[in-house]
């Protein structure tokens, strides 16, 4: 079982930063792929940005170059930094996690963050 918990969400201006953050109870983080997702109303939640269990990292093309994905496993934390911030980037922001075997296979379960909102708007 891992429980994520999110931090870090809030209202900024456009252009403006924040980072969220992702803490994850539970044993063996390292072996986990993360995610970060958003959701607006009336919209499908939408992937913004994945971090490997060897760090390789990816990205929705909305973010591309304002985004960074990171991730600390003594920390048991992963990161998204936001840059130039837009008003299209506000949304609730969830944090998921699954396994991944040495072989690079997804198994077991997904697990999901509450969500942290932030929202872009002067």
């Amino acid at each position: 079982q891992v429980q994520l918990v999110e931090s870090g969400g809030g209202l900024v201006q456009p252009g403006g930063s924040l980072r969220l953050s992702c803490a994850a109870s539970g044993s063996a983080f390292s072996l986990y792929a993360m995610r970060w997702y958003r959701q607006t109303p009336g919209k499908q939640r939408e992937l913004v940005a994945t971090i490997g269990r060897a760090g390789t990292r990816s990205y929705v093309d909305s973010v591309e170059g304002r985004f960074t994905i990171s991730r600390d496993n003594a920390k048991n934390t992963v990161y998204l930094q936001m840059n130039s911030l837009k008003p299209d980037d506000t949304g609730v922001y969830y944090c998921n996690a699954y396994k991944v075997t040495d072989t690079g296979l997804r198994t077991g379960s997904d697990y999901w963050g509450q969500g942290t909102q932030v929202t872009v708007s002067s």
